[in-house]
């Protein structure tokens, strides 16, 4: 019997709400309602990806979430609003982002020009 061939491992897809760009799951901030037996619902960012409850993905980038904060993006997303302190909290989370990433055609020229500088 012959051997199969090798597959390419499967990489779950997600959208960012603001954007609407289509990347890897990893790449992506996962926010996630938590449902609660209280009248007001908690919004939390969620590092992990694991937590349970309604979750929306942004970008690793200010200006996706200045874009779906601003236009209510993630909160339609999340299906309930967003408090002012929670607003607040995510922004804060936001501020310790880069404004922009780095396409994958600006990081290959970098590195192009990098290797022809040092010679």
């Amino acid at each position: 019997m012959g051997k199969r061939p090798q597959r390419d491992k499967h990489v779950p897809q997600r959208t960012c709400v603001a954007c609407r760009t289509v990347r890897p799951k990893r790449e992506l901030v996962r926010i996630v309602r938590l449902s609660s037996t209280g009248v007001e619902d908690v919004v939390v960012v969620d590092e992990t990806g694991k937590r349970s409850g309604r979750g929306a993905y942004l970008c690793r980038q200010r200006s996706c979430w200045e874009t779906a904060l601003a236009r209510r993006q993630l909160g339609r997303a999340l299906k309930t609003t967003l408090t002012t302190e929670t607003e607040a909290q995510l922004r804060e989370y936001a501020a310790g982002l880069p404004q922009f990433l780095a396409t994958e055609s600006e990081e290959s020229e970098e590195t192009v020009k990098g290797v022809s500088t040092d010679e």
